[in-house]
Formats: structure tokens, sequence, C-alpha cells
């Protein structure tokens, strides 16, 4: 039986949040990367995003990933242009994305942290344009230009900047994503549905928008009951995850053939990334990654 549609050119990865947690210690913080780098590798990935457990020396990450046959997709980096002197970001990203690049990398996820409140365990998440944090009229223009520069910065070196929209930042609501993307063409999309679908944002109108500057794709999905909640209660991002705000593709409510078919007819041509921040714990890594990239190739043919 033939996928419903075709992607050319596309590998699917993993994101190690699966497995093992990256913000909060207590969701099986210590899984050894071993575990994690077998597990990946045996429920069909082609490839691993950073985690908080991968060496960051070039040596050391390759002979790790090396070992299971695995390449380096990407990985998360946290900016501060908004709050923090342009010369000292650019020291940091310089070496993340020397770091990427020496290992195959060909793209670079960033995400405004400036006053970021996802890693908080107790601060409510807000909903809407009108939430904290927000940035004012006056750190606009420091994100930006350092925004423009870290893109010049990465073009040199042939890679792209992919901008990770995501919960509890600056750009979280659907108008600060609409104006930081026509503020920075230099930029491309992260398409990370879960997020969008989280923040109330329709992720199928995202992507067929912008569908021609996406070159990074995360799958993963929500589930609707628990995102009501976290808005009705006023949960933190940690009590959301915690509780399984997010789920896999092809689980949750967002609309995954339908992104498919936007990525297809723009001939998308890149990493299809599986994740899902929940408690590995609660819900077991190995058999959730399975059914995921299971889904993806029934979707996809790859």
């Amino acid at each position: 039986m033939s996928s419903p549609v075709q992607l050319r050119d596309c590998l699917v990865g993993a994101n190690p949040i699966i497995w093992s947690n990256d913000d909060f210690d207590d969701l099986a913080y210590d899984v050894p990367l071993e575990t994690i780098l077998a597990e990946m590798r045996g429920a069909g990935f082609a490839g691993s995003e950073l985690g908080h457990a991968y060496p960051r020396t070039p040596a050391t990450l390759a002979e790790a990933l090396g070992r299971h046959d695995l390449r380096l997709v990407s990985g998360w980096h946290s900016t501060y242009l908004a709050s923090k002197p342009l010369a000292e970001e650019e020291q940091g990203f310089r070496r993340h994305l020397n770091l990427l690049k020496t290992l195959g990398a060909r793209v670079a996820i960033v995400a405004e942290c400036t006053r970021c409140i996802h890693g908080n365990r107790h601060a409510a998440l807000g909903f809407g344009e009108t939430f904290e944090p927000r940035l004012s009229e006056a750190e606009w223009p420091k994100l930006v230009a350092g925004m423009k520069h870290l893109a010049a910065v990465a073009a040199a070196e042939e890679m792209k900047i992919v901008y990770h929209h995501h919960m509890g930042t600056v750009i979280q609501a659907e108008g600060d994503l609409e104006r930081l993307l026509a503020s920075v063409p230099e930029i491309s999309l992260l398409l990370d549905a879960g997020h969008l679908a989280f923040a109330g944002i329709d992720p199928v109108a995202v992507a067929r928008r912008h569908a021609a500057r996406i070159a990074h794709v995360h799958l993963k999905s929500v589930r609707p009951e628990v995102a009501d909640r976290v808005r009705r209660e006023g949960w933190s991002f940690y009590r959301a995850v915690a509780n399984g705000v997010f789920t896999v593709a092809g689980d949750g409510c967002v609309d995954y053939p339908a992104i498919f078919r936007i990525l297809a007819g723009a001939d998308y041509r890149g990493w299809l990334v599986v994740e899902a921040e929940e408690d590995p714990v609660k819900v077991p890594a190995l058999p959730k990654a399975k059914a995921a990239r299971a889904y993806v190739r029934a979707q996809t043919g790859v």
C-alpha cells in the first residue's frame, strides 16, 4: 500500500527528549546516553538532535553517534538577543554552530529566551495576545538586528537558522511569530505543530502560509483535553508536560496528513524529527518512538 503522500529526500530523526527531559530533572533526566542512542536506532531513526546527556565536543559526540549509526540532525540554542550584548551572543552561537557543522548538520535551531518561563515549574502559561513574557517595543529592534546578524553568521558557514516558536517564550503569540518572520526574512521556520497548537494557533494555516520558509520539522501533537485544563486552571509548562499535554504525531489533535500534504506540495527536503515532551516514566519511550516512526513511514513513505 502506498503512503498518502511521498516526501522526497527526507530523513526521519528523533529528539532525545522522548527518553529524557531536558528541562526538568525529575522526568527521567538520568537515562544513560547509550540507552537513548541504542533505542533510538532500534526504533528506526536515522539521526538525533542534541540533548542534555550528549557530549559537546565534536570528536566525542561523533564517536557516540557513530557507535549507533546515527547522524546529528541539529540542536537547540537559546538566544538572549533582546537582553544581552550581541558580541556575547555571537560567541556562544559560533561555538554551537561549529559543533553542528563539524558533524554534518545544516540547520541551527534557535529560540529567543529573554524572560522565558517554560523552565519555571510554577509560572502559569499565558495565552492569546495579552500575556507575559512579551517583548517591549524597545526590545524588538535588538531582537531583529541580532537575529539578522546571527543569520548572516550561519549563512557564511552555509547553514540556516530555523526559528523555534515555543510555549513560555516571548515568541509564543501568533502575532509575535508573524512579526518576527516578517522582520527577519533571513531566517527559516522550524515548524513545530505541537507548540503552535498548544498556543492556540492553527498549525496547518501556519504551514500553508510559510510553506516556502519551512526548513526543519518537529513532529509532535497535543492532547486537547489537557491543553484545555492548562488554560482553564493556569498550569505551568512543567505541569502541562508532566500531565501529558504533548503526544506523538498520529495521536492528539494535530492534522498531520494535511501538514504532510503541504510539505509535499512545497517540495520540502529535510529532517522530520519525532519528539514529545511527556514523562518517560508514565509513558515509556521505546514503544512510543516505534509507533511514531511507523506513523511517519505510513503517511510519508520515508
